[in-house]
């Protein structure tokens, strides 16, 4: 069964059954001794693309934003086990020609992690995709906020809802969080690991 890794801030590790290991937008908390086999990085600021904390197995390689968007075409990509699906995430901190979000398909769960945006209307065409597991970004300033994010997760009428990027500069915020009304929502602290179910 995937698991699901919490570093904190925009950071998490997936692995497979099989024991692939895939980074996403690493910088914060710990668990990057873990050697990884895929990287992604939805966007080019410094608190989501530290791929020097990245030991890569053999083989092992990053797809970073300009590869997922490449020439205004969202890419999708199908390796180490995984469907990979690149879409919108954008606001005015963040420019939608630089930056991605990814739906991740492992085991035949779906998650879906958009690094920084606000809610956009490209997430209404979300709510079609079946998502297992949204990662929402909340912190009201450089994203949307809890609010913003649980008007964004009713949209996309994911199984689950866990709140990420809670506050510049912190792993957590529990008082952040707590603002996400969202009934699908659950709470991941740093450090803390599940099992992904459908």
């Amino acid at each position: 069964m995937a698991k699901l890794f919490y570093q904190g801030h925009a950071s998490f590790r997936l692995t497979t059954s099989e024991g692939k290991v895939i980074f996403i937008d690493p910088f914060a908390g710990e668990g990057y001794k873990t050697p990884a086999d895929l990287v992604l990085i939805t966007h080019e600021h410094y608190d989501h693309n530290d791929i020097n904390l990245i030991t890569f197995n053999p083989g092992g390689y990053a797809i970073r934003s300009k590869d997922a968007l490449a020439d205004g075409v969202y890419r999708t990509f199908e390796t180490k086990g995984l469907k990979i699906k690149a879409v919108p995430a954008y606001n005015s901190h963040h420019d939608k020609n630089a930056c991605v979000g990814y739906l991740i398909e492992v085991e035949g769960i779906k998650l879906y992690h958009p690094g920084d945006t606000d809610f956009i209307p490209e997430m209404l065409e979300l709510k079609n995709e079946n998502i297992d597991y949204a990662l929402l970004p909340i912190d009201g300033t450089y994203t949307m906020t809890p609010e913003d994010a649980t008007k964004a997760a009713i949209a996309i009428n994911p199984k689950h809802m866990i709140p990420m990027h809670m506050r510049p500069g912190v792993l957590i915020d529990i008082k952040q969080a707590m603002r996400v009304t969202a009934p699908m929502a659950m709470l991941m602290r740093p450090n803390e690991e599940i099992e992904l179910e459908k």
